[in-house]
């Protein structure tokens, strides 16, 4: 099935949960804006912050020279942090400095502070994770099933980097024994917030494709699931310097301003994480159903997940996709570990409708696919010796032997541990 729809325009089947999440977006983050700027007559495909420009280091003095003779009133930001390669600004009105710098001085210098959601902004589709979870009796196996070989990811650390851990998870789903993490304070709340267990959901993935890997979970986005690139950013940082990844894990993104990459997330990639030789950064690749690229995920410094049906032998009907997908793993109606508690549905169809949950659920979205395939390649680290960059171009390799026609590279669980 495929959809050629440009970004912005309504999804039939979306539409309303859309307009429910724009709502709650808004609600949640009030100096956030549309985009891009047709938004009122082609829909929402992004936001950012309302004021604020990123700006390239090397082409700062060109800008402000562009705009000084505008009515635009610009302002660099001291700020207590500082980006590598990016200054942060202060802009009257950032839809206009952005038409007057790409004609200026080009679509590469600047760009909006996007926020980036585990649920994407509202627009085409913004519907990540692909549903709400459901609940299933505890004692239900995960699916896919946890990996025969219990050693599977030993000496292999993954990072997920997400809204944090349930801290009592462990005690009702054994397989996620040891794994560690922030705190996801949505967890502790009655009734549950949104997007809480997201990341405990993802451990859970993670272990079952690789056993024995470490598995840390970061509270990187926190309750309601969203974050301004510029703190994303500062996330990934403090992973690679402290955490010691070897595979970071990122079921979050967003469109963007011009269908370019985040810059901030550019210059991360270039200058930060090719530092760290061999570390892999998976993202997902979204739930829109769209081929219109979703970043960081179509980045060439990330590998890009897509979701497989239920059946595993065809695209799930929400996932993105296109050349930029680099695999598509299950992501379709997985089984696994949710916190133990109350949710209120806020999506149209479950909306008012209280969810009790046991400590499992069943959730669809290619924010599963993305830690099936990290898991999976923590697996065959561990029994080639790989690093995560190797492991997964191999894991690549043979996903492209296994290739669905009309739509690409496929993976499923038991995968890595062939050789190719």
């Amino acid at each position: 099935m495929t959809d050629d729809r440009t970004p912005g325009e309504p999804s039939p089947i979306f539409e309303t949960r859309q307009q429910a999440q724009l709502r709650l977006l808004q609600a949640r983050y009030g100096d956030i804006t549309p985009g891009p700027a047709t938004w009122e007559r082609d829909g929402t495909a992004f936001h950012y912050r309302s004021k604020t420009l990123l700006i390239r280091d090397e082409f700062v003095s060109q800008v402000r020279t562009r705009l000084a003779g505008t009515p635009i009133e610009v302002r660099l930001d001291p700020g207590d942090r500082t980006y590598p390669g990016v200054t942060v600004a202060q802009v009257s009105d950032v839809n206009e400095a952005l038409r007057v710098i790409n004609e200026g001085v080009g679509f590469d210098a600047a760009a909006p502070d996007h926020l980036v959601h585990i649920c994407p902004p509202t627009g085409v589709g913004g519907n990540c994770p692909a549903s709400e979870p459901i609940p299933v009796p505890l004692g239900t196996p995960p699916s896919p099933d946890v990996n025969r070989d219990k050693d599977a990811g030993q000496g292999v650390r993954v990072v997920v980097a997400d809204t944090g851990l349930d801290p009592s998870a462990e005690k009702r789903t054994p397989w996620l024994a040891g794994v560690t993490g922030d705190v996801d304070l949505g967890t502790l709340q009655n009734p549950m917030t949104e997007y809480a267990g997201h990341g405990t959901f993802i451990a859970g993935v993670v272990r079952c494709m690789a056993p024995a890997a470490e598995v840390h979970v970061r509270a990187t986005f926190g309750i309601g699931g969203a974050v301004f690139e510029t703190a994303l950013l500062d996330g990934l940082i403090d992973i690679l310097d402290n955490d010691y990844p070897d595979i970071i894990s990122l079921s979050a993104g967003t469109w963007t301003h011009a269908s370019r990459d985040l810059l901030t997330m550019q210059l991360f990639g270039r200058r930060r994480l090719r530092l760290h030789k061999g570390v892999l950064l998976v993202a997902a690749a979204g739930n829109d159903n769209q081929r219109w690229p979703f970043w960081p995920a179509a980045a060439p410094y990330a590998v890009s997940v897509g979701a497989l049906d239920k059946g595993w032998i065809g695209k799930a009907l929400f996932s993105n996709f296109g050349h930029w997908v680099d695999a598509y793993a299950p992501g379709d109606d997985l089984v696994n570990a949710f916190p133990a508690g109350v949710y209120i549905g806020q999506e149209e169809g479950n909306k008012g409708v209280e969810f009790k949950y046991e400590g499992m659920a069943r959730w669809s979205g290619t924010s599963f696919a993305t830690p099936l395939f990290a898991g999976m390649t923590a697996a065959r680290m561990s029994t080639t010796g790989e690093n995560g960059v190797d492991a997964a171009a191999r894991l690549l390799k043979l996903a492209q032997k296994r290739a669905i026609p009309g739509l690409g590279a496929a993976i499923r669980p038991n995968d890595s541990t062939i050789r190719v």
